[in-house]
């Protein structure tokens, strides 16, 4: 007999601590996710690729291959959403593991809720349609649906091209690969050139109003950008920072 019922979510659980993958396993499930558990860094790249799960939970400190391996390893062949799970809490691991492509982190303890709410916010997609409120000039524009422009329109501004429908980027005429999240915050600043953007705005329009992890995702996302748009990323001309406030994208004047 047929159901209706939406497809349960594929979660990698990449964790070697028994008690911790016991509680959590009840409590996903509950919230309907599919949990694959895997105990050490090596059988979770092995995991990652007989499963093809929706998200990844990583663990920092995995016996036999670390959980920054993992994640380096994972995101050289796929974009699903990583979110780091660990019992450390300094700011450079939080960095490292945001630097090589985890989407999201949360440190033990946690509560359940709050680690399904930043499950769902990376999972969460922009509706095809959704645009802002045109009628609030406060409020930054973005193309009003991904696939509406013709192949050959694009947002371009100061050196860099955006084709939208394509979801493909080029810099002074070079083509370059950005990461989901990447391409969609170069979007929302070259479409707003010149307007200082905040950090709030930023997070809410990249990574959703439900949004409510650290916000040093925002700031290594801007470094990695620089590093594909600048000439010389130390030295950011493009995409200042106004500091204390947000940042800004400011095109070379003709």
């Amino acid at each position: 007999m047929s159901t209706n019922e939406p497809e349960r979510i594929k979660v990698l659980l990449a964790e070697d601590d028994e008690s911790f993958v016991d509680a959590l396993a009840i409590g996903l499930a509950r919230e309907g996710f599919d949990l694959t558990v895997a105990t050490d860094g090596t059988e979770a790249l092995r995991q990652f690729g007989e499963v093809d799960p929706d998200i990844v939970l990583l663990d920092l400190m995995l016996p036999r291959l670390s959980g920054i391996d993992v994640c380096r390893a994972i995101r050289a062949q796929s974009s699903v959403p990583i979110i780091m799970v660990t019992a450390k809490s300094t700011e450079i691991d939080t960095v490292v593991g945001l630097e090589v492509g985890a989407d999201d982190y949360v440190t033990k303890p946690y509560r359940l809720r709050e680690l399904v709410a930043r499950m769902r916010a990376v999972l969460r997609r922009m509706p095809p349609g959704e645009a802002p409120d045109e009628a609030d000039p406060n409020v930054p524009s973005l193309p009003k649906k991904l696939g509406s422009l013709d192949a050959e329109e694009a947002v371009e501004s100061g050196g860099i091209r955006i084709d939208i429908d394509r979801h493909e980027v080029w810099v002074r005429g070079e083509s370059i690969h950005l990461r989901r999240k990447e391409f969609d915050l170069l979007l929302l600043l070259v479409s707003n050139a010149g307007r200082l953007m905040t950090r709030d705005v930023l997070i809410d329009r990249v990574w959703g109003s439900d949004y409510f992890g650290d916000t040093k995702t925002l700031d290594v996302h801007i470094k990695r950008l620089r590093g594909h748009v600048e000439e010389d990323p130390s030295k950011p001309v493009l995409i200042t920072t106004i500091r204390g406030v947000g940042y800004r994208f400011d095109p070379p004047k003709a």
